[in-house]
């Protein structure tokens, strides 16, 4: 065994729900903000993804088609004029909006000042920190991740590692009893059982979390040293509405090639400039799959993850913001490795875009209520964040193609205001990649230069998240790690 392993405990709990004394599948209830919805069963079926689309979502979408096609039938060019509007209206809100809140992000990174822990809470006060980590096929990956964790500047008697490995993974079982992991860590065997998802191991874990923050990294993270002390002291000094922080997740080979240039450097943007400034402005935040901070008792109030939903991470982000909570950022950010080949690449994309449109077809089961939940504002930017990710990610290769075949062939396929339009969109997003903290190399430039050919295949990667989530709604696409 590895350095401090413990044993299996007997499990008390079967598909994420506990037995803590009560009803078997309630919690008991515990301390926070949101005690009061401690007391509920796990995730309710009305926030899963378990049923999406509904069948009013699939009757409003027919309904949508008939009526355009109606529209086409009778009034071609009247229908094709109002969708070309339609369309590049809408493309200029998004790119207007993104800009905005990328160059917000940049201010706020001037602007913000980092929590530091008071001087009167003294190393044995602090508390026990959970570390919950689902692995599949990751035996690679052991002795890095425990040299990671080693690494971490919290007493070693208040850090709670909990390795999570799918029972039929023995290779990663037996790798992680040999790496020298610190002291007190648990590796917990997941319960065979459907879906075979990380958010299902997840709620595993956090039934038998002790501690009084929880936090999530995956096999492949190098969480800064200081992570854990930074989200402590931010919770401290926070308002209590404030349910959980996000560190930033930083990509450590973008000079590895293309993809992994365009992959890191999405990244910069997205988690150094676009979501600090979403957060700042108390704005609903879709989470990043690890190196989110809570306290357990508002994570349980949550109803955990949703163990059908292929990113857990953008749905748990909201359904916060639907309880009245905000999400804010931390600065200590963790390394991952960006994919390096395309076939990787498209797995990954295609399960984060079938992951978005099942949440977004949580969120508007009742668009009324979620309203009544948000606000105005609040739901406004939701549509122009998750909506307008899966809305783009189908439109970036047409429009493309569009633009690209035109310039090939002149005439007037394609008129002024389209043109002017789409470079608009570039140059928006060339500014954010120029804005974004990293070093500076030959490929994040040519990353840069080259984004519009990176963008259809997003177009292809949204295809293919629909016909997932058609045929296989809740398959996991893993992603494989090599140690760096």
């Amino acid at each position: 065994m590895g350095e401090g392993m413990r044993g299996e405990p007997d499990p008390a709990i079967a598909g994420g729900r506990a037995k803590k004394g009560g009803h078997e599948g309630e919690w008991n209830s515990v301390p926070g903000p949101l005690s009061a919805l401690a007391q509920s069963k796990a995730l309710s079926p009305k926030l899963s993804a378990r049923s999406v689309p509904s069948l009013k979502q699939i009757a409003s979408f027919v309904l949508m088609l008939v009526l355009a096609g109606w529209a086409f039938h009778e009034r071609p060019d009247l229908a094709g004029y109002t969708l070309g509007f339609l369309f590049w209206f809408g493309f200029f809100l998004i790119v207007l909006w993104r800009y905005c809140f990328v160059v917000a992000g940049l201010f706020h990174r001037f602007r913000e000042k980092p929590a530091r822990l008071p001087s009167d809470v003294p190393v044995v006060q602090w508390p026990v920190y959970s570390v919950l980590i689902a692995l599949r096929d990751e035996a690679a990956m052991m002795p890095q991740l425990a040299a990671c964790l080693r690494g971490l500047d919290w007493p070693a008697d208040k850090l709670e590692v909990i390795l999570l490995v799918e029972a039929d993974d023995d290779a990663t079982r037996d790798a992680a009893l040999k790496a020298p992991f610190p002291l007190g860590t648990l590796v917990l065997t997941v319960p065979p059982g459907k879906p075979l998802t990380k958010p299902r191991a997840l709620n595993y874990g956090l039934a038998h979390a002790t501690g009084t923050y929880v936090t999530i990294y995956d096999a492949e993270d190098r969480p800064h040293s200081g992570q854990l002390k930074a989200a402590y002291a931010t919770f401290l000094s926070a308002p209590a509405d404030v349910l959980c922080l996000q560190a930033p997740l930083t990509a450590t080979n973008g000079a590895a090639g293309w993809v992994a240039a365009q992959w890191a450097l999405e990244y910069a943007v997205h988690f150094n400039l676009y979501l600090p400034a979403l957060a700042g402005w108390g704005h609903p935040i879709m989470l990043g799959g690890t190196s989110n901070h809570f306290r357990r008792a508002d994570l349980i109030a949550f109803g955990g993850w949703d163990a059908w939903n292929v990113t857990e991470d953008a749905d748990l982000g909201l359904r916060a913001a639907r309880l009245g909570g905000r999400t804010m950022t931390i600065s200590p950010p963790t390394l991952e490795t960006a994919p390096e080949t395309l076939p990787v690449w498209f797995k990954q994309r295609t399960r984060w875009i079938k992951g978005y449109i099942q949440t977004w077809l949580v969120c508007m089961r009742n668009p009324f209520r979620l309203l009544r939940e948000l606000g105005l504002s609040a739901w406004i930017s939701l549509q122009m964040t998750l909506g307008a990710s899966i809305l783009s990610a189908l439109l970036y290769g047409p429009t493309t193609v569009f633009i690209l075949v035109a310039l090939a062939f002149p005439g007037d396929l394609v008129d002024p205001y389209s043109f002017a339009l789409f470079g608009f969109g570039w140059a928006c997003s060339t500014l954010g990649d120029v804005l974004a903290p990293g070093r500076w190399r030959f490929s994040r430039l040519l990353a840069t230069l080259s984004r519009p050919l990176y963008w259809p295949l997003q177009t292809l990667a949204a295809f293919a998240a629909l016909y997932g989530l058609a045929v296989r709604p809740y398959f996991w696409a893993k992603t494989p790690h090599q140690p760096e």
